[in-house]
């Protein structure tokens, strides 16, 4: 037994030393910035869609291809990479340690976190893959969708996936509501006026989050019980749908102002979360 787990310890020992080094830590918080500036721009680009500016419904990966057609835009996209890498490593050291030497996360906090971290190094991926010139790699929904109803159970696949945004849609609901969203914050070096201000954004940005989440989850649903592929979507058309609504253009400016909110509040993040 001692020769199975000395290892396991040795490792864990190794990771809880890169976790809590100061370049680890940096490396981290820039992921905060770069995931607020996506959110950002994806809430910028929905806003001028809803007043009629030219803006767009667009995704994570039609963000990071908009990032690269700015001015500087491949030096903007890199260090946005960078940060993707940070935070996606930074996620998933904590699923493997948990939160501190203590590794007080719970188990469902810990398979989050490494949701959570494979998902963005496959967006650090397409990031480096719109560099290197390859346009990334952007998957379509309905293609995505259609190939899971291939599988042994897929409609079933596909309905509980939906179920599951669902599900995390209303978390981030409870989340923005309750303001437990603070409890990995610093609060104790904000001042009360920065505390409110994070608070309210915080709140709102993850109540916009609740709503695309949720939209996500009801059209995997549809897609699932209507055995239609083309009835899945992912972040670019809920916002698409919310503009082809009825008070369309009044639903989308809300939500992609929450989405601004919610970028807005991860660069607070990048200064005041606990890492």
């Amino acid at each position: 037994m001692s020769t199975n787990t000395a290892p396991t310890r040795h490792a864990k020992a190794t990771g809880e030393k890169i976790a809590h080094s100061r370049g680890f830590e940096w490396l981290a918080r820039a992921g905060f910035v770069a995931r607020g500036l996506i959110y950002g721009l994806i809430g910028i680009l929905a806003v001028k869609l809803a007043l009629g500016a030219g803006g767009k419904a667009t995704n994570q990966q039609g963000a990071l291809k908009t990032i690269a057609q700015q001015p500087f835009g491949e030096v903007l996209l890199s260090l946005v990479a960078v940060g993707l890498a940070g935070y996606a490593l930074w996620r998933l050291l904590r699923a493997l340690l948990g939160r501190g030497p203590e590794s007080s996360d719970s188990t469902p906090q810990r398979i989050a976190a490494l949701g959570s971290g494979l998902i963005y190094a496959g967006l650090c991926a397409a990031a480096v893959g719109i560099l290197l010139g390859s346009g990334g790699s952007s998957r379509n929904p309905s293609k995505t969708t259609a190939g899971v109803f291939a599988w042994p159970a897929g409609t079933w696949l596909v309905g509980i996936a939906g179920a599951a945004l669902i599900g995390f849609g209303l978390y981030q609901g409870y989340r923005g509501i309750t303001g437990d969203f603070l409890e990995h914050s610093k609060t104790e070096e904000m001042s009360s006026r920065v505390k409110s201000w994070v608070k309210w954004i915080g709140t709102f940005g993850h109540l916009a989050r609740m709503v695309v989440f949720g939209l996500i989850g009801v059209f995997l649903i549809r897609a699932a019980l209507e055995f239609n592929p083309n009835k899945a979507m992912g972040l670019d058309g809920a916002l698409a749908k919310l503009d082809q609504s009825s008070y369309g253009p009044f639903l989308l400016g809300l939500v992609a102002a929450g989405l601004i909110a919610f970028g807005i509040y991860l660069l607070s993040d990048a200064r005041y979360r606990r890492i």
